[in-house]
């Protein structure tokens, strides 16, 4: 067994040890997600920044103060605003052009994730199962129950809020009143990567990656289940080595589904039918992004690659950031950019692969995959800052 293999290993034999009595139905054993626990390597400070020859200047346009956060926690955007949150409980809602907090206010109990929001609500959730929304002027509405932790960001459209549960199951909650609409759940296998990711809701589908490497398409109405399909098939002969969980957000355009599994492969399908389009053996807990022509991924071993669309080839792959630990890419611009364990913004060319640009920022490892603004990213630090950057 590997360093990295035992070190896991350790991580799972704590939270066994520490779960009690508990049953699989209401806990279910994960190692920590990624970047930002074991995927990050803890206090073990990243490479040295490569040498770069700047073709583009990537600049912070603002800053804004939420506070300290961590997996689960992610910007939404909106078209006129940016809401983000906080582990205290702080609930803020930003300018998007110019960082100004509009509103701040308080849950009244710890947050395990957020926000999701649309043009009339904003969720958050508890480590208790709590389900919390707000008015977009952030005076509280209602409260629901799940079965165990939210453990991601919910996702809010056409009058349904989805949430996920830290006990596998995925809820479809009125966003009128937290009344649940439909529940979805299916079998896990013994060993998983904390999904702090959630999903993508587009086309009336809600997309989403399992544990066991399953990309799944339900109707967001009803919570029926339109398609799965197999990014990864688990292998091997530890539990460990069998993980090959889809821990990320998929990439969804008007044609295709596409997602990455950790150990595994990454995968596009027919957003429709959910028929296999093309695959890859590279695997990824960072997250894919997409362009009009290009699927990106970081892979594995910190390399990012990107992908015709159509057909899976090899456009180009850039291993210059391989030691920073970078997380999952996203669309800067017209640059492809990456946040790594320190949180430098990278920047590269989406034509040649070429490393053409960076930006420092407050030294801590983002939350999540950047979110897109308007020329831009944004994204959160687990010291508690929400940047905005763009590209020129």
């Amino acid at each position: 067994m590997t360093a990295r293999a035992l070190s896991r290993f350790a991580v799972v034999a704590l939270a066994l040890s520490a779960s009690g009595c508990a049953t699989i139905s209401s806990w279910i054993p994960s190692i920590p997600a990624p970047g930002f626990a074991w995927l990050s390597g803890g206090s073990r400070k990243p490479g040295p920044l490569p040498e770069l020859s700047a073709s583009v200047t990537p600049s912070i346009a603002w800053q804004a103060s939420v506070g300290r956060a961590a997996p689960g926690f992610a910007p939404l955007v909106t078209a006129d605003a940016i809401y983000a949150a906080a582990i205290d409980g702080t609930i803020v809602r930003i300018d998007p052009a110019t960082g100004r907090s509009v509103w701040r206010a308080s849950a009244g109990r710890t947050l395990s994730a957020g926000v999701g929001a649309d043009a009339s609500v904003v969720l958050a959730g508890t480590d208790k199962g709590d389900v919390l929304a707000f008015d977009a002027g952030g005076k509280a509405l209602w409260t629901a129950r799940v079965g165990s932790e939210v453990i991601s960001p919910p996702k809010v459209a056409e009058g349904i809020a989805v949430v996920f549960s830290g006990d596998g199951r995925v809820y479809g909650l009125s966003a009128a009143d937290g009344a649940v609409r439909w529940v979805y759940q299916r079998a896990t296998p013994p060993l998983t990567v904390r999904n702090n990711a959630g999903a993508v809701i587009a086309r009336g589908g809600v997309f989403f990656g399992t544990a066991g490497g399953r990309l799944v398409g339900l109707d967001l109405a009803t919570g029926a289940v339109g398609w799965e399909a197999a990014v990864a098939t688990p292998k091997g002969a530890t539990e460990l080595e069998r993980i090959a969980d889809v821990t990320s957000l998929p990439a969804v355009d008007d044609r295709h589904a596409c997602a990455t599994a950790y150990q595994g492969r990454t995968a596009c399908f027919d957003i429709v039918r959910g028929t296999p389009v093309w695959s890859r053996d590279i695997g990824s807990l960072g997250g894919v992004a997409m362009d009009g022509s290009h699927l990106y991924v970081t892979d594995d071993a910190g390399a990012l690659h990107a992908l015709d669309k159509s057909t899976g080839a090899s456009v180009w792959k850039q291993d210059k950031l391989a030691q920073r630990r970078i997380g999952g890419p996203q669309i800067v611009g017209d640059q492809v950019g990456v946040v790594d364990a320190e949180g430098w913004l990278h920047l590269v060319s989406p034509v040649s692969g070429a490393y053409v640009g960076r930006v420092a920022t407050d030294g801590s490892a983002p939350t999540s995959q950047a979110a897109i603004i308007v020329g831009g990213v944004a994204w959160q630090s687990t010291a508690g800052t929400l940047f905005a950057a763009r590209a020129r």
